[in-house]
């Protein structure tokens, strides 16, 4: 800027020099431009310097200002950092709970299913002398599987399958008790010689 204002001043002085060339100034009028000249660069000069003291204020509290502000992003940063690690540490712990939970959980069903087969094998066995079955335990003959009793009663022969608690039929149990209520049973007689 003050190079700026030297040129132009520059440019007045050379102008107002080849003016004095063809005009007829005197040496007061020249000496009171040449000294009006000198307090403008004085006046431009002083000027000149407290903007340059402003800027350079300016300059110093903005510094100062991304200073601050790069130090709250670096402890925010930090301050992540440990959350996530937190957060990380915390997710490995329940997926490890998660984890141990639903072997105990398998366990704990695996048990109770083997508790209702081996009840339901008692069950069965024990059936013919318990008073909710109907036929005459020496008429029935225990097979097992696929299904419990066959019951030879004088009036009809009875296929018997014992279930205990929810327990359902198998796909197999289903598909004969469907073949005998279509009454596909068939009677064969095989001779061995």
């Amino acid at each position: 800027m003050l190079e700026l204002f030297l040129g132009c001043a520059i440019i007045v002085v050379v102008f107002l020099v080849s003016r004095l060339k063809y005009s007829k100034f005197n040496a007061d009028s020249l000496e009171k431009v040449n000294i009006d000249l000198r307090e403008r660069l004085k006046n431009n000069k002083t000027t000149h310097d407290l903007l340059e003291s402003k800027l350079h204020r300016n300059i110093l509290g903005l510094q100062e200002v991304l200073s601050e502000e790069q130090q709250s992003i670096r402890a925010k940063e930090l301050e992540l950092k440990d959350k996530e690690f937190e957060l990380l540490k915390n997710i490995a712990e329940a997926e490890k709970n998660l984890e141990e939970e639903t072997e105990t959980r398998k366990k704990i069903v695996s048990q109770k299913k083997s508790s209702e087969v081996r009840l339901g094998n008692i069950a069965e066995t024990l059936a013919p002398f318990l008073d909710q079955f109907d036929f005459d335990p020496e008429n029935c003959i225990f097979l097992g599987k696929p299904i419990d009793y066959i019951s030879f009663e004088d009036e009809a022969v009875t296929f018997i399958e014992i279930k205990s608690g929810k327990a359902q039929l198998s796909t197999k149990q289903r598909h004969i008790r469907d073949l005998i209520k279509a009454k596909q049973v068939v009677w064969k007689e095989v001779r061995i010689k």
